[in-house]
C-alpha cells in the first residue's frame, strides 16, 4: 500500500532501545510507530540502540507503517543513525528540528527511505511551504512541545498561541498531498482532554495524532476514524449524485443538502480511509 494511502490515526513512539517496548508494540492497534532514536534513547544508549533497532524490524510489524527518527544531522549520531535506518526494514525516516529544505537534501545523501520532518520551530512554521515542497517528503510530524517552548506560550486547552504555526503546516503538507500528523498529549491519564485534542486536530484536517503511550491509542483511532453515521451520509451522497448524473443533473439533494461533485469526492476519501482502516485489522 502507498504510504499515504495508509491511515495514521495513532502513530506510537516507541524508545528504539527498549526491546521490551519494541516486542509489545507488534501487538498494539496503532496504525504506525516512531521507532525513536532522539529523545528517548540516552547518549550513552544512542549507538548500541541503532543495532536493538535493526533486529526488531527485521521481524514483522503487521500493516503498521514502521518510522525511525534518528537524531539531528549536525549531532554527533545523526549521519550514523540515518545510514543505519537506510538498512533497516522501514518504511520512512523522521528527521527531527528542520528548519530548510537544504537539511532533508543532506538526509537524502545518506538514504534512499522516503523522509518524514518534525515541525518544532517557529522558523519551520515559516518555511513551511518550502519544506513540504521538497520532492523526497512524504509526511510532517507536529512537534507541538518543542513549539510551546520556543514560542514561550502558555498551556491552553485550545492551544491557541500554537494554532497559526500548526495551521501553517497543515496548509502546506494538504497543498503537497503528503501526510500531516498532530503533537502528542502529554496528560496519557486524561482521556477526555486527549479526546478534545484529536477532535481539533482532525476538524483542523490532521491525518492523526502521535501519541506518548499505549493508553493512548483507543481514543486516537475512534477520534480520526470516520463513524458509522459519516460512512452512511458519504455511500447516501455517492449515490443520490450518480442517480442524478443519470438523469442529466449536476446536483443531487441529500438531507435537505445539496450535494455537487466536491461532495463525491469527498465521500469517496471518507469510504476509501474506512476501508483501509478496516484492511489493517485483517
Amino acid at each position: 500500500m502507498d504510504l499515504r494511502a495508509r491511515p495514521y490515526r495513532s502513530v506510537l513512539y516507541i524508545p528504539g532501545s527498549r526491546q521490551r517496548a519494541l516486542e509489545k508494540a507488534r501487538a498494539l492497534p496503532v496504525d504506525a510507530i516512531i521507532f525513536d532514536l532522539e529523545d528517548a534513547v540516552t547518549p550513552d544508549e544512542k549507538p548500541s540502540a541503532r543495532d536493538t533497532l535493526a533486529e526488531a524490524l527485521s521481524r514483522p510489524y503487521g500493516m503498521r507503517t514502521r518510522i525511525v527518527r534518528i537524531n539531528g544531522l549536525e549531532t554527533i549520531w545523526g549521519e550514523d543513525d540515518a545510514r543505519a535506518a537506510d538498512t533497516m526494514d522501514c518504511d520512512a525516516v523522521l528527521l527531527p528540528k528542520v528548519e530548510s529544505a537544504a537539511q532533508l537534501d543532506a538526509l537524502a545523501a545518506l538514504t534512499d527511505k522516503p523522509l518524514w520532518a518534525m515541525m518544532e520551530t517557529p522558523a519551520w512554521m515559516l518555511a513551511a511551504g518550502e519544506i513540504a515542497a521538497h520532492p523526497r517528503l512524504a509526511g510532517m510530524v507536529m512537534g507541538t512541545n518543542d513549539l510551546a517552548k520556543e514560542l514561550n506560550a502558555r498551556f491552553r486547552a485550545d492551544r491557541l498561541p500554537m494554532l497559526t504555526g500548526i495551521g501553517l503546516c497543515v496548509l502546506a503538507a494538504k497543498a503537497q498531498g503528503i501526510i500531516v500528523v498532530d503533537g502528542v498529549y502529554n496528560a496519557f491519564k486524561d482521556d477526555d482532554g486527549l479526546r478534545a485534542e484529536c477532535v481539533q486536530g482532525r476538524d483542523m484536517g490532521m491525518d492523526g495524532k502521535t501519541l506518548i503511550h499505549p493508553a493512548q491509542v483507543e481514543v486516537a483511532n475512534t477520534a480520526f476514524a470516520p463513524d458509522a453515521e459519516e460512512i452512511d451520509l458519504a455511500q447516501r451522497q455517492i449515490d443520490a449524485y450518480e442517480t442524478a448524473e443519470k438523469a442529466g443533473q449536476g446536483v443531487a439533494v441529500v438531507d435537505g443538502k445539496i450535494v455537487e461533485n466536491l461532495h463525491v469526492e469527498t465521500a469517496r476519501k471518507t469510504l476509501a480511509r474506512a476501508q483501509a482502516i478496516a484492511a489493517l485489522a485483517e
